[in-house]
């Protein structure tokens, strides 16, 4: 079998793919669908572990997210803003009742560790950097009867229908012996994009707010953390500055658009291009951040070259102003 690597950006060193990314995409859907298994090494991400008993109710005062009566097993996405309520850090976690697990983009680990240890002051809580010794393993389709005991995994709304898998490094390559087909990070990633599902650093920038991205992450209805007020207000009066879209891109582009290429409506630019992928049936496509205002019917163009169709994920009024029509 042929692996691929990626040699450059957020996920060089992860297996770009293996021969066929198309076959990969749809023996995803396959497994989905629960005909066979999937496994994908997502073991460059970063993992941090968080215990003691003041543990979930600390995380739920920092985050965006409801953290206080997160049951064990199940996951979740909670976001670190800052005070003016920018994105500053993304964790996907779970909790396993003495513990909670943390995923979060390469690199991005030991400052998110660094920051929570901070914030620790007199309670009970250890912060540890766990990406030297565990890695996460990202699969789809009913979980092999094989797979080591007590395992950590997480799913939630972003896992893609999957799961995620915190596996010791010296067990990887047991681990994904387990599954019928391995694939890599560029079905991966075309299955995010399709999806609409938004990743830290790539559809987000220094300015970057939840309401933005559709309030991924975020939870509405629990108390102040730092960034609320930011979060409240536009969710109060509507209208974001800024929302998110799926581009579907020219099919004749040869080459896919990188990260932070300006989008341009009208000669004027109006956002940028986040991650960018060629999906099995919908052929290249992008996520992208777009200003609130440019109309959701219109075309855009990426580069002032490429033409793109937009699909609003995020309703450019959304807000609690909406009146719903009964």
């Amino acid at each position: 079998m042929m692996s691929v690597m990626v040699e450059a950006g957020v996920d060089a060193g992860a297996v770009w793919h293996l021969g066929d990314p198309n076959k990969e995409q749809r023996l995803m859907e396959r497994a989905a669908d629960g005909d066979g298994t999937v496994v994908v090494d997502l073991s460059h991400r970063d993992v941090v572990q968080v215990s003691g008993p003041d543990r979930l109710s600390w995380l739920h005062d920092l985050t965006s997210q409801e953290l206080r009566a997160l049951p064990a097993g199940v996951g979740t996405t909670a976001l670190l803003l800052s005070a003016r309520g920018h994105i500053e850090h993304a964790m996907q976690l779970v909790d396993d009742g003495e513990n909670t697990w943390i995923h979060t983009e390469p690199g991005a680990g030991e400052a998110l560790a660094g920051f929570l240890d901070s914030m620790r002051f007199m309670l009970r809580v250890e912060v540890t950097q766990r990406t030297p010794d565990l890695a996460v393993i990202w699969s789809i389709g009913t979980p092999p009867a094989s797979l080591p005991e007590h395992l950590i995994t997480r799913s939630a709304a972003d896992s893609l229908g999957g799961r995620e898998a915190f596996v010791p490094r010296d067990h990887v390559a047991d681990f994904l012996g387990h599954f019928d087909h391995q694939a890599g990070v560029w079905a991966y990633e075309a299955r995010r994009i399709a999806a609409g599902v938004p990743r830290l650093g790539c559809e987000t920038d220094h300015r970057t707010i939840p309401n933005e991205l559709g309030l991924w992450g975020t939870h509405l209805e629990k108390g102040c953390y730092r960034g609320q007020e930011t979060v409240a207000r536009v969710h109060n009066l509507g209208r974001p500055p800024r929302r998110l879209v799926l581009l579907h891109l020219d099919g004749s582009v040869d080459e896919l658009p990188a990260h932070g290429t300006e989008v341009f409506h009208e000669g004027k630019k109006i956002g940028f291009v986040g991650s960018a992928a060629r999906h099995y049936e919908l052929g290249p496509v992008a996520l992208g951040v777009v200003r609130r205002g440019v109309p959701a019917d219109a075309e855009l163009l990426v580069d002032a070259e490429l033409s793109a169709a937009q699909e609003p994920l995020v309703d450019p009024e959304v807000g609690l102003h909406i009146k719903p029509k009964l």
